[in-house]
């Protein structure tokens, strides 16, 4: 079994199909993020890859540098927590971006941080925000910005930033778009940790349906986005391919 760790936080990276994913549950992260916000780290990034960005990485050197140089990369997608298994592979548990977004604002809603959420289409950051203040009182807001994937929007957040400190950034751009932005202007981010969450945003904000709770447990929440999406039927193929080489992968330690 391939691994790796994490350069920084020091948890182990295990491999599926060239990518890394780190052995943690969430209970873990929540911690983790703490003793980062703690010890008055910056500049982090976490990744939440599923098997359609496993996929895209497959294709392109630079994305999967970009995931697998990540500080944590989250399993998103039961695709892979079953590659994993298969495979004997522990990726940890899954946490999606959604998920993790709620227990980072409950998990801290009396600590003295301060969260952002950058992205999403239009209003939709600031409808986010104020879904996650009505449910999370207490929660401190440092950022809300639409923003698109460019240089400019760099510059209004260090500008809405530059009198309050920003903790954690919640960047939902949509991949591959949101992890490239996010690696190549790192450095010059105000947040502490910044984590490329998707749609989460259509999701909290109520923009997008998101699947019930059995589906969710049932690892069927992609088959519920397809019959709300059909167009999503496209991106699909991406997950037979992944299926594919998990089992050929399998087969050959096998032999």
């Amino acid at each position: 079994m391939k691994k790796t760790y994490s350069k920084i936080s020091g948890f182990e990276k295990n491999m599926i199909l060239g990518t890394g994913f780190s052995d943690v549950n969430l209970t873990q992260v929540l911690e983790y993020i703490r003793e980062i916000v703690k010890k008055d780290h910056k500049n982090r990034y976490f990744v939440t890859p599923n098997p359609e960005l496993v996929m895209l990485a497959k294709g392109d050197t630079r994305y999967k540098r970009v995931l697998n140089d990540a500080d944590l990369a989250l399993t998103d997608g039961v695709g892979v927590l079953l590659a994993g298994k298969a495979l004997k592979t522990p990726v940890g548990e899954r946490i999606t971006g959604v998920d993790l977004i709620e227990n980072v604002c409950k998990d801290n809603v009396d600590q003295p941080i301060t969260v952002g959420f950058l992205g999403g289409g239009s209003g939709v950051a600031e409808i986010t925000a104020e879904c996650l203040l009505k449910k999370y009182p207490g929660l401190k807001i440092g950022l809300v910005h639409e923003g698109n994937p460019d240089t400019s929007t760099l510059g209004v957040i260090n500008e809405k930033t530059k009198n309050e400190k920003l903790d954690i950034l919640f960047v939902a751009f949509g991949s591959p778009k949101q992890e490239l932005w996010i690696a190549e202007n790192l450095q010059s981010l105000p947040a502490k940790i910044t984590i490329g969450v998707g749609g989460a945003f259509d999701f909290i904000s109520g923009k997008v349906k998101r699947a019930p709770k059995w589906m969710q447990d049932f690892g069927l929440e992609w088959f519920f986005r397809l019959l709300n999406q059909p167009w999503r039927i496209k991106r699909q193929f991406s997950l037979i391919i992944f299926i594919f080489l998990v089992l050929k992968e399998l087969i050959a330690k096998k032999k």
